[in-house]
């Protein structure tokens, strides 16, 4: 009897709620996230407001909503940068080989030396610091060695197994090939590889953020929020708390999902 994948079921509950409370973020907050003195300034958490207040008067809850929706929103646009680039250039240096093949993994070993925070500093250094456009291009380029790599060496893997020596016979074109025949054989590692991604998007982005280089005000970030609830850990611990809860959150829950997927494919429930 195949045991019961619990983590694919925890990982889809808390993504799914949390997701909900970002799309809720993005319609309605109790409060206006920026609004000063909707409380008493250091408020701590209460029926009025459910994580209290900063030494503004503002409602962190209504903050973390609209920070979480930021970031999430930047950390899924960075995704889908990385992805599709990545995954487009390794499945065609994995299926084709030769030259390109070569000199795209030395590239990538080149880029894998390096922290990917510091590369995307560079990036965005080049670039105007501060907008969420920015931010999204400067980590998206920087995901896409790392995703390159994952699916060149799935795409490699299949290239000469029987049924894609088939298809060639057959008539099978490489687009064909690559798209009905290799890609649906690639999802069981491709799709772990996305959460694992996300969660590097995540606490890349508030890295960024909280040094003061990537969202900035008026714009809200978890990053940017965990920066000023540093100066109010005394005075204010529940705005540390709250907006570090939801980034653990995040990570938590998209690793939960990827580690449940891998296991699905291992054939657990």
């Amino acid at each position: 009897m195949k045991k019961r994948n619990g983590f694919l079921t925890a990982g889809l509950a808390l993504s799914c709620l949390l997701a909900a409370l970002i799309v809720l973020g993005f319609f309605w907050t109790p409060y206006d996230p920026n609004a000063m003195a909707a409380g008493p300034k250091f408020d701590p958490p209460s029926p009025a407001h459910w994580m209290g207040t900063d030494n503004f008067g503002r409602d962190i809850f209504s903050r973390v909503l609209q920070g979480a929706g930021s970031t999430a929103s930047i950390a899924l646009a960075t995704l889908a940068i990385g992805a599709s680039g990545g995954a487009l250039a390794g499945a065609l240096t994995g299926y084709f080989g030769g030259p390109a093949d070569e000199l795209l993994m030395r590239l990538n070993d080149a880029l894998t030396a390096f922290p990917s925070i510091l590369l995307a500093l560079v990036v965005i250094s080049i670039l105007e610091p501060g907008k969420k456009i920015n931010v999204i291009i400067a980590l998206g380029l920087v995901f896409i060695p790392s995703f390159a790599r994952v699916t060149r060496t799935a795409f490699a893997s299949l290239r000469d197994v029987n049924y894609i020596k088939s298809a060639r016979l057959m008539g099978a074109g490489s687009a064909r090939i690559l798209a009905v025949h290799m890609l649906p054989n690639t999802l069981p590692v491709l799709l772990p590889a996305l959460t694992i991604g996300f969660n590097n998007a995540v606490l890349a982005e508030a890295s960024m953020s909280f040094l003061g280089i990537g969202v900035t005000p008026p714009d809200a970030s978890l990053g940017y929020m965990l920066s000023e609830a540093q100066g109010m850990l005394f005075a204010a611990p529940w705005y540390a708390a709250g907006t570090g809860l939801v980034i653990v959150w995040m990570v938590f829950s998209a690793g939960l999902l990827g580690e449940g997927l891998r296991r699905r494919d291992r054939g657990v429930l």
